[in-house]
Formats: C-alpha cells, structure tokens, sequence
C-alpha cells in the first residue's frame, strides 16, 4: 500500500502493480476499499498495470467531511495526475461507477475505455432488498454495527461466494465519521441519466444477474443511452459484489474489452 496526497484534498491510500503496460484503474464500491479488486490484480496484473484506490470516507484515505461523487471523480483525475497517467481505462463498482462516469464526463480524453460494472446512472433504487436501509445506516452512523446490520449490509452488497468476515471486520474497523460521510455522498448524488449521451468514451457493461441491490434491468439502461458501447456481459448467479464472487468470468470480461480496445489503438500497450 502507498499513499499520496492530492491537490484535491484528500491522502489517498493506492496499491499499484507497476509494469510499463496501460494502466487498468479500479475504483470500489460504497462501503468497500481497495482491497475487493484483489482477484483482478492476481488474474490481469501480468498484462496490465493494476492501480486500486480508496475514496474518501473509505479504507485507508485520509479525509474527513462532506463530499460527493464529482470530488471523488476528480480524485481519481488527480491520482492519474501524481502517477503520471494521461490515459487509462477505468472500472468501477458501483459506487466506482459512479465516479468512473463523472470522471468520463469531466475529462473523456483521460480515458481508452470504462467498464461499468454492477453500478447504474441514477439515485440508489427503492426495492425489496433496500426496504430498511435508512433505518440500518442511521442506527449504524449513531450506535456502530452489530450483527444485525453488518448481516444487512453483507447481504445487500456481498451475496453468496463471498467472504462475508473479511467484510464484517472490515466495517467493524471503519470509523463512524467515515460511514456518515460514504452514507452522505451515497444518498445525495445527482442523476446522469440526461448525460449519458456525453459521454464519448468506449464503455462496456457487466452486470449479476443476481444483484439485489442494483438490478441489471436498471444496469443496462446506461449502455443503452451511451454512444459507444461495447459489450454487456451478464453473470448467472453474480450478486452485487460480483467481481469478487465470479473473479474469472469478471476478469475474462475485462480482459476482452482491453483486447476490442487494443485491436483500434496501439497505444494500449500489454506489460513488456
């Protein structure tokens, strides 16, 4: 792990995989850190340069306060910046998605390519699943978690395949500013789905066909709008976290969007 502060703020903690390839950038979801893209580091670092990030109010990045999905976006524009990275293809999850789209809509010429994965363009949905997630992230925010609200959450967003203790500690250690803040962003963000026609980057789609708490129905409304996609790859059995629970299929898809990508532009480079 390394750290680097940013101009935009925050102290922003990274894993990078090195290599002279093109840069893969791994943005995670609410809740989540750098860590849940572990699988894709072991299954695509040999080919390409691998860079996991925290957010703010996530992992290990320094920050307490306010922000939104645009400072987040423009993070990610800044930590390209420090590594000196003038284009890179992005995937993010979820949240990450979120982040990843704003950023494409900021600065398109930053980007080969955006994988859009188990995320959407909108506000969190209402459904079955998310009935009592106020009442859980509120309760969570003034007393801490217990068993109750971390099974909530890990069935919410991890599913089945998944290590669910891994998480469970994880959010145990998260301090409670820090959910306020993730929480906050999460519940305020601004619908992109008017801009989806602006954002003139190539952009590919995977999605769980078991994701409770984002639908894929709700998924492919983004490749649908977008003016370059490339491909929706949808997963049996994937729940939201479905990198992490299907990391070769995930990786496989990842991998062939490069592979498109690399086909029309010989500045995509493999490692040497």
């Amino acid at each position: 792990m390394q750290k680097v502060t940013l101009p935009t703020g925050p102290t922003v903690a990274y894993e990078d995989s090195g290599g002279s390839g093109t840069a893969i950038v791994f943005s995670h979801g609410y809740m989540m850190n750098r860590t849940m893209f572990d699988a894709q580091f072991a299954g695509l670092a040999d080919r390409w340069r691998c860079i996991a990030w925290d957010a703010r109010g996530h992992g290990e990045t320094d920050w307490e306060g306010s922000f939104n999905y645009w400072d987040s976006a423009r993070d990610m524009l800044a930590l390209c910046d420090a590594l000196g990275l003038d284009k890179v293809v992005h995937v993010g999850m979820s949240q990450g998605g979120l982040v990843g789209m704003r950023a494409a809509l900021l600065h398109p010429e930053r980007f080969y390519g955006i994988v859009q994965l188990a995320t959407q363009a909108g506000v969190v949905p209402e459904n079955e699943a998310n009935a009592g997630f106020g009442d859980h992230v509120m309760a969570w925010i003034d007393q801490g978690p217990n068993e109750a609200r971390l099974a909530f959450m890990g069935n919410l967003i991890l599913g089945p395949g998944v290590d669910h203790a891994y998480w469970h500690k994880a959010w145990k250690a998260m301090p409670l500013a820090k959910v306020r803040d993730a929480t906050s962003a999460l519940m305020t963000i601004d619908e992109l789905w008017d801009q989806l026609h602006e954002v003139n980057v190539p952009l590919a789609t995977i999605h769980g066909l078991a994701d409770i708490a984002t639908s894929h129905e709700l998924g492919l409304r983004t490749p649908m709008a977008a003016p370059d996609p490339r491909g929706v790859t949808l997963i049996p059995g994937g729940p939201h976290a479905v990198n992490v629970s299907h990391p070769a299929r995930v990786n496989k898809a990842i991998a062939d969007f490069i592979e498109e990508l690399a086909a029309e532009n010989p500045a995509i480079r493999e490692n040497a």
